[in-house]
């Protein structure tokens, strides 16, 4: 396991496969960790990817540089940690996937830093970026019932 400074927090994460290869993020959800993409990440190393596997803010050994940070597991703070870990490692941009959590701050970097990224794999059906001003508004009762 390595851990690199970035942003507001010490980031532990796991990284497989060749150090020039396609760089590819893979981000857990809740309240799962980096483990989740054991697999995954050695069958993409062995096709040529560069598997970088975080523990997000508040799994694992990931820690906040200070204890004055406000913890918080909104979706900004999940993107702007993302965005971070990109810039230490020095990856311009990306192959994204997640699930939860990781999903959310994948769907953030490529909403709002389209250039970071090369690809989005995202799952889950509607827990992607949230519009918090219709937080409150009940969708459907069918869409409701999916979530």
């Amino acid at each position: 396991m390595k851990t690199v400074t970035a942003g507001v927090l010490e980031v532990a994460y796991f990284e497989t496969g060749h150090g020039n290869g396609l760089p590819t993020i893979l981000l857990h959800g809740f309240p799962y960790d980096a483990h989740a993409y054991d697999d995954v990440a050695e069958r993409l190393a062995s096709l040529g990817h560069r598997c970088i596997v975080p523990f997000l803010r508040g799994f694992g050994p990931t820690r906040f540089l200070s204890a004055e940070t406000p913890r918080s597991g909104e979706q900004a703070a999940l993107g702007a940690d993302l965005l971070a870990l990109m810039d230490a490692l020095s990856i311009g941009n990306a192959v994204l996937g997640g699930y939860d959590w990781g999903g959310r701050a994948a769907c953030i970097v490529a909403a709002l830093w389209p250039e970071r990224v090369r690809g989005l794999v995202s799952c889950g059906t509607g827990y992607n970026i949230q519009n918090i001003a219709r937080a409150g508004n009940p969708v459907s009762p069918e869409e409701e019932a999916r979530y």
